[in-house]
């Protein structure tokens, strides 16, 4: 099996784990509107030590259900994606993308309350361009064009062009999704080369240019057949030869 189909090889767990993380903050979402309204306050809240919880808790808090519903979507094709093409490397993407996009909010962030998986959400697709890009693996350069198609407009949005929206976790999690692009950089499939792209490439032993001559022409090769073996007078082995075509 070929390196790029080890790196990008179908798994219970491409699907099964997006899915597990999207019907969590489904439950976390039930169980605050019905038992613990508490559950909400529990964000990220700049320049307060407090707040540092929330780099922990806000992926899995949503303010209602509009807010639920806007995440989960891409959250879970991308999350796919991720573990698909990245696997090796997918959950020190979304784990590390959770910490380091919230410590950012912590920092940059408005006195108030951040909440949302938009964060992981930001991580993600600005993981996946970029790091498409960097590779330069046609698959990977393709799905960064298919992240572009679907989630390009989302870049307005790092930008505080709405009143009530976190752009600060937004932010965070693009700066974040770049960093490990380039932290990563060499845990991808590589491009697939042919034989005389490789480095140890050497045109005299390949059996089909074998079949040229000097002027470029295209000659059949005979191999040597043993056709018979006579024992000789002085018990030495004589050898007859005759050559066969080559089919090849």
């Amino acid at each position: 099996m070929s390196h790029n189909q080890q790196q990008f090889r179908y798994s219970t767990g491409v699907v099964a784990y997006p899915v597990f993380f999207v019907l969590l903050i489904w439950v976390v979402f039930w169980l605050q509107v019905r038992f613990f309204p508490v559950i909400k306050t529990f964000g990220v809240y700049p320049q307060k030590l407090e707040g540092l919880s929330g780099i922990f808790f806000s992926p899995f808090i949503h303010s209602d259900i509009e807010h639920l519903y806007h995440n989960s979507i891409p959250l879970f094709i991308l999350s796919v994606a991720l573990f698909y093409f990245y696997r090796k490397i997918s959950w020190k993407v979304i784990l590390y993308g959770i910490l380091l996009s919230g410590l950012i909010t912590w920092l940059i962030g408005r006195p108030s309350n951040h909440i949302g998986a938009s964060g992981l959400v930001y991580v993600l697709v600005s993981f996946i361009f970029f790091k498409g890009i960097f590779a330069k693996h046609y698959r990977l350069v393709a799905l960064s064009l298919i992240i572009i198609f679907l989630y390009g407009s989302m870049i307005w949005y790092v930008f505080p062009v709405k009143e009530g929206m976190s752009w600060e976790g937004h932010l965070g999690g693009l700066i974040s999704g770049l960093l490990f692009a380039i932290i990563f950089r060499k845990s991808v499939a590589k491009p697939e080369r042919y034989v005389w792209q490789q480095p140890n490439y050497n045109e005299e032993n390949d059996p089909f240019l074998k079949h040229f001559d000097e002027d470029g022409n295209f000659t059949e090769i005979l191999e040597p057949e043993i056709e018979d073996e006579i024992l000789s007078e002085d018990n030495t082995l004589d050898v007859t030869y005759k050559f066969k075509e080559n089919k090849d």
